[in-house]
C-alpha cells in the first residue's frame, strides 16, 4: 500500500476540482447552517490553494468552521510526510476482507503513533488490486477543541484515471454541552494532470 501510494503520488502532477461544503448545527441556542463552493488546485508535491467561489448561511459557521477547515488542509498539505498513511505514522492491523462495488478489499485498523491533529484512529479499506485506500471510518487522533466531545468521520475515495481521489466526506460532531454538527464535503469532478514520464 505504501509503495503503491508513493508511486501514484509521483505520477500525479496536480489537479483542479470544485468542492461543495455544507455544515449544519442542531442545538442551543438555535439551529444554524452554512455552505460554500470552493475551487481547489493541487500542485505536486505539497501545495494546495483554495478559492471560495460562493458561500451562504450563518457567518459564524463560515468563519469558525469552513474557513478554518481550508486553512487546516493547506497546512497539512505542506507537510505530507507527517500526515501520510505509513508505518511511520500508524500501526496497522488486518481485521478482515470485504467486497465493495465488486472489488475485493482488505480491512485494516489504523492506530496513530502520535496524537497529531492531522492523524486519525479507525478502520480503512484498501483495494486489493490497486493497493489504494477506498474508504475510511475513523475519529481524530487528537480532539481539536475542548468544546467537542466526539467526532466520527466517514470518507470515501473514487478512481479518476489511475488515481484514487476523495469523493465525499461526512463528519458528525457531538458538542460537549449538547448539540450536533454535521459537515459534508462533495469533491470533484477532477481535472487531473499526470506527471511527464522520465
Amino acid at each position: 500500500m505504501v509503495a503503491a501510494n508513493m508511486e501514484r503520488s509521483h505520477q500525479l502532477a496536480g489537479y483542479t476540482a470544485q468542492r461543495h461544503y455544507t455544515v449544519s448545527y442542531r442545538g442551543f441556542p438555535a439551529p444554524l447552517s452554512a455552505s460554500m463552493v470552493v475551487e481547489v488546485t493541487y500542485t505536486a508535491p505539497s501545495t494546495k490553494s483554495f478559492r471560495v467561489i460562493s458561500h451562504t448561511g450563518a457567518k459564524l459557521l463560515f468563519d469558525e468552521v469552513l474557513s478554518k477547515l481550508l486553512k487546516s488542509e493547506e497546512e497539512a498539505a505542506r507537510n505530507p510526510s507527517e500526515t501520510a498513511l505509513t508505518p511511520d505514522n500508524y500501526q496497522f492491523t488486518l481485521v478482515g476482507k470485504e467486497t465493495i462495488a465488486h472489488r475485493k478489499s482488505y480491512v485494516l485498523h489504523a492506530e496513530p503513533k502520535s496524537e497529531s491533529k492531522f492523524l486519525y484512529r479507525g478502520k480503512i479499506w484498501v483495494d486489493a488490486e490497486d493497493c489504494a485506500v477506498t474508504q475510511i471510518e475513523a475519529e481524530p487522533a487528537k480532539n481539536p477543541s475542548f468544546w467537542i466531545k466526539d467526532t466520527k468521520v466517514h470518507h470515501v475515495y473514487a478512481k479518476t484515471a489511475q488515481f484514487w481521489l476523495p469523493a465525499n466526506n461526512r463528519s458528525e460532531t457531538i458538542m460537549r454541552f449538547g448539540g450536533t454538527a454535521v459537515l459534508t464535503i462533495d469533491y470533484g469532478p477532477y481535472e487531473v494532470e499526470a506527471a511527464a514520464p522520465h
